[in-house]
């Protein structure tokens, strides 16, 4: 795991959100359920510049107080899900 990584991890075990905690996303008809875990975890794969603009953003959203950790997850979920299905778009 990355130093990285470990941050965002101690940062969300700090504040007491549960990294299992699931979004779940209505992708063309059917629901599609990921976990902070597996945002965080794929986010991580990035560049090593990502993962600092990951965790700074992470960080921000902490620090907001009014529903940021889930709002955060939920907006770098559905950018994973829209990069993954324009992926598979041939043009």
């Amino acid at each position: 795991m990355s130093d990285v990584a470990f941050k965002c991890r101690e940062l969300l075990k700090e504040e007491g959100v549960n990294i299992l905690s699931q979004i779940d996303f209505k992708i063309n008809g059917k629901i599609k359920t990921v976990t902070f875990e597996y945002i965080l975890d794929t986010f991580m794969m990035a560049s090593y510049e990502s993962q600092l603009v990951f965790l700074t953003a992470l960080q921000k959203s902490i620090n907001s107080k009014e529903g940021g950790v889930e709002k955060f997850f939920e907006g770098m979920g559905q950018l994973l899900l829209l990069t993954h299905l324009s992926n598979k778009i041939e043009v």
